[in-house]
């Protein structure tokens, strides 16, 4: 399923237009984005939890030459399964 997929479903199961339901879409991702770039987490709660976690910098090879590169330390987001979810697809 693609995001414009997502959008038709949600019409779909709303009742909304599909322009409305692009900016329902639109909002959760922003909403959702938004508070993992200020470091706090969301909880929905019987779906799951998205969060940030710190990578370390790390020292790496380049498969092509051997080189050893420096990788610089970032923020990775990640998502964890809640119950309810896992209920559901099992």
């Amino acid at each position: 399923m693609n995001k414009n997929d997502l959008v038709a479903a949600v019409a779909t199961s709303t009742g909304l237009s599909k322009a409305d339901a692009t900016k329902a879409v639109d909002g959760v991702f922003d909403a959702i984005t938004g508070t993992l770039k200020g470091g706090s987490e969301v909880r929905l709660v019987g779906f799951g939890t998205f969060s940030v976690s710190a990578r370390a910098a790390t020292t790496g090879r380049n498969p092509r030459t051997g080189e050893s590169i420096q990788i610089p330390a970032s923020n990775q987001p990640k998502f964890k399964a809640g119950k309810g979810l896992k209920a559901a697809v099992n």
